[in-house]
């Protein structure tokens, strides 16, 4: 291959995190459509917009119409979808910006492919933990109900398995809590790293 990379005449990352006055980092949103992942990470962008901080949100349905719009939902196109993510807020990450990742990611081998390539130290895997009733009961895009009816198929949860984190950076627990509670557990969280750059 006749790539040349030029990392070494770019301004590095710990000069785009020192103009910016935050520590980049990848906040990895995962758990079963419905959860609530979504939303309380949009949430916490704007949480920390309003704090001054740079975040970025990197959602399944915006980047599905983009960048992975020829991709599929077999596990294949599943596991090429959140390599290419990775990627992307690998990308975002090194520009000094808090990356917020909202994707359901159903196995842990392709988390920790996401992980590896992120790096260890910089990825953050917070769990949206909902039961599959109360996300079914949701049911904000009527997924669940045509999952159900046979209308889609390899659906997480239904008929595509999903793996829980066995050991996430963080777990919220929606079921029996407010947005605003979630919200503010991973904001917590993040503005306990964000500052140390």
């Amino acid at each position: 291959m006749n790539i040349h990379p030029i990392y070494d005449k770019m301004l590095s990352r710990s000069e785009r995190e020192k103009a910016l006055h935050q520590k980049s980092m990848v906040l990895w949103f995962t758990g079963l459509s419905g959860s609530g992942k979504s939303t309380i990470a949009v949430a916490l962008e704007r949480e920390l917009y309003s704090r001054g901080y740079v975040a970025q949100v990197l959602d399944g349905d915006n980047i599905r119409h983009g960048i992975n719009s020829n991709l599929g939902f077999s596990i294949e196109d599943r596991r090429e979808n959140i390599r290419r993510i990775a990627e992307i807020a690998k990308l975002f990450m090194q520009s000094g910006i808090v990356t917020i990742c909202s994707f359901i990611s159903p196995t842990l081998e392709i988390r920790q492919m996401a992980r590896e390539i992120i790096g260890e130290q910089d990825f953050f895997e917070i769990f949206v933990d909902t039961p599959l009733e109360i996300c079914e009961q949701r049911d904000v895009k009527g997924l669940y109900q045509k999952a159900r009816a046979g209308q889609i198929t390899g659906f997480t949860g239904i008929d595509s398995p999903y793996e829980a984190p066995v050991n996430p950076d963080l777990q919220i627990k929606t079921a029996n809590q407010e947005l605003a509670h979630s919200v503010r557990a991973a904001l917590e969280f993040t503005l306990e790293k964000i500052k140390h750059y």
